[in-house]
């Protein structure tokens, strides 16, 4: 079996929280999920846990990171610049802020950054991991 990765994420307005992950693609999977969480499936690997503040709170002492502070970045790859872009503009027009790091073209590789109502930072990202593989072995060569 692959690993799994469950994020977790604090979230002040759980419906507003799961109307912008919907908007990406994710599913909710009303098994683990009730008025204190929701638990968002992005693929057979890939859930995002949303927690009110109460529920986040049960399960560590540590204070939730302000709006506007950096506590993580989330990358996730996507099939192309294309698919960069309608992610970014899906999760915008559901609450989220884009581009709150302004996006990178390398060539080989495009990212964005949006952020869910809650400020935490996702990058929709494409790589050309043929183009990227040879320009690091190129590197390599040359150093």
């Amino acid at each position: 079996m692959s690993p799994m990765i469950f994020v977790n994420l604090p979230v002040a307005d759980l419906p507003r929280a799961m109307k912008f992950y919907e908007a990406l693609g994710f599913t909710n999977n009303p098994q683990f999920s009730d008025e204190t969480g929701a638990c968002m499936v992005l693929s057979e690997t890939i859930h995002v846990m949303l927690l009110t503040h109460a529920k986040w709170q049960g399960f560590t002492t540590r204070p939730i990171c302000p709006p506007g502070s950096s506590e993580v970045s989330l990358a996730l790859t996507v099939g192309s610049k294309d698919e960069v872009n309608r992610l970014v503009e899906a999760g915008a027009a559901a609450g989220g802020t884009a581009d709150v790091n302004p996006p990178e073209d390398h060539g080989f590789m495009f990212q964005r950054t949006i952020c869910d109502p809650d400020d935490h930072v996702w990058e929709p990202f494409w790589m050309d991991q043929a183009a990227a593989l040879g320009s690091v072995d190129a590197k390599e060569h040359t150093s």
